[in-house]
């Protein structure tokens, strides 16, 4: 097994500004305004699936529909201009309706951090998979009657046992504070987050022997993030850098 110093080393060593360039996370770095950030970090998180150069090109046309602008693009509500925009499973038609319920969301509320935060207050203590469950509700709960899996897929069910990687990621953006993580939301602690698992995550815990679970789900999250908070229980997350970092080294 990887000893806390080899993983140290590794997460300190990709843990820089130069990381931002080729990652989803760059979007957020585009803005200074808070809503600005949250915004661009959730959206962005919606597309980072599949593969890395297509789903950031997908965004920057997003972002620049938006006019580079998107808390008052959100606030404005007039999305006609995302016809015809689609990523692989998702469709215009089931992208639009997330941009209208988020819409509302900041039309009736502080937005996202408002939202995030009532969730978790309530559900502090139980299963991490309630507080995103709260949340997922709400945009269950506004759903167009025929959303279809696009839709779905860009907003997944916690209920499924999924690992809810893009979730996970986009609270470490929010809630971490480093080079990379821009830490704007302090209703949470860096040790209350999940280590956002993806098939290069997974399989790489799982070569260092962190992880023993086969299976990619939600199970699998809760069983690694408790292994590194052996090495960090204050800030486990952070060895989403080392993840990284060792398919990097090993490849070189």
């Amino acid at each position: 097994m990887i000893t806390k110093i080899e993983l140290d080393i590794l997460a300190s060593k990709y843990e820089n500004e130069s990381f931002i360039k080729d990652d989803p996370v760059q979007f957020i770095h585009r803005f200074t305004n808070k809503q600005d950030i949250e915004l661009a970090g959730f959206i962005s998180s919606l597309f980072a699936y599949g593969n890395r150069k297509m789903f950031i090109s997908k965004l920057e046309d997003l972002f620049k529909r938006a006019d580079n602008d998107i808390a008052n693009y959100i606030k404005n509500g007039d999305f006609s201009n995302l016809k015809g925009l689609e990523y692989r499973f998702s469709k215009d038609y089931d992208i639009i309706p997330i941009f209208e319920i988020l819409h509302n969301l900041y039309k009736e509320s502080k937005g996202l951090e408002e939202l995030f935060s009532y969730s978790f207050s309530q559900e502090r203590g139980v299963k991490y998979d309630h507080f995103l469950q709260k949340v997922v509700d709400y945009f269950y709960s506004l759903a167009p009657k025929n959303a279809g899996q696009g839709f779905y897929h860009m907003i997944p069910n916690p209920q499924k046992g999924g690992a809810m990687k893009r979730m996970n990621m986009f609270l470490r953006w929010m809630v971490r504070k480093s080079a990379v993580d821009k830490g704007i939301w302090t209703f949470m602690k860096p040790k209350d987050l999940l280590i956002p698992l993806d098939v290069h995550v997974a399989r790489q815990s799982r070569e260092m022997g962190l992880l023993s679970r086969k299976s990619n789900d939600y199970q699998a999250v809760i069983e690694l993030t408790h292994k590194l908070k052996e090495f960090c229980p204050e800030d486990p997350v952070k060895y989403d850098f080392a993840m990284f970092a060792f398919g990097v080294e090993l490849k070189k």
